[in-house]
């Protein structure tokens, strides 16, 4: 039996990163001056096809390294459509919960696969790091759904970093690596991406661990043995 929407609850979206003050303001103002004529599906759908646009430039910049600045341009249109279309319910007071959250995150694990997959078709990225790096993010992320349900808390972000900080590190990453792709670290040179992902799959792992801990705790306060 399929819950009815007056009994769904609607979870406290809590956004706490470095760049989210500035961005509610612009995207509130960007809402209200959008025409009637497109709503929050088109947005979604624009957001969804930047993605994979994405993945394909970096899959393209194998042979063309000037695709690397089609990637950051598509982050920047997925930005717009990923980021406005719940805005745009909400100042419009259109907001479908249920719809919304389902559908919004269900394209989210398919862009962050076209995303991953296509730097590991890049040669900027070694394919078993671009695996790792997914799988953390779908752990992440399967994380937070329960926590949402249980807790009913979304985490937008963790330690002042969220989608948008993440898309721009990615832009400034794509920029450096059309001209210097290897960095010597310690011995022999190697991949900026495969430094920066492995950074990203540890200190993801790390988040995964601490609210895991952190929301397990709670629960077992909130409800005790009976």
């Amino acid at each position: 039996m399929s819950a009815s929407p007056t009994s769904f609850r609607q979870a406290k979206r809590q956004h706490q990163s470095i760049l989210a003050g500035v961005e509610k303001k612009a995207l509130v103002w960007m809402a209200e001056r959008l025409p009637a004529v497109i709503h929050s599906d088109h947005l979604t759908l624009l957001g969804f096809a930047a993605m994979l646009g994405a993945g394909l430039a970096y899959w393209l910049s194998a042979h063309y390294p000037w695709a690397l600045f089609m990637v950051s341009a598509m982050l920047v249109i997925n930005w717009l459509g990923d980021s406005l279309d719940g805005t745009l319910a909400r100042v419009r007071n259109k907001t479908r919960p249920r719809y919304g959250f389902y559908v919004d995150h269900v394209v989210d694990a398919f862009s962050t696969f076209f995303l991953l997959g296509g730097m590991a078709l890049s040669g900027y990225m070694t394919p078993l790091i671009a695996l790792g790096a997914l799988i953390a993010y779908l752990m992440i992320n399967i994380e937070v759904y329960l926590a949402t349900y249980t807790i009913g808390i979304f985490h937008l972000s963790f330690f002042k970093f969220g989608p948008t900080e993440l898309r721009l590190l990615l832009i400034i990453g794509n920029t450096v690596i059309f001209f210097k792709p290897y960095v010597r670290v310690f011995g022999p040179p190697l991949l900026l991406f495969d430094i920066a992902g492995a950074i990203g799959i540890i200190g993801m792992g790390l988040i995964l661990i601490i609210t895991a801990i952190r929301h397990t705790r709670q629960l077992y306060r909130e409800e005790t043995r009976p």
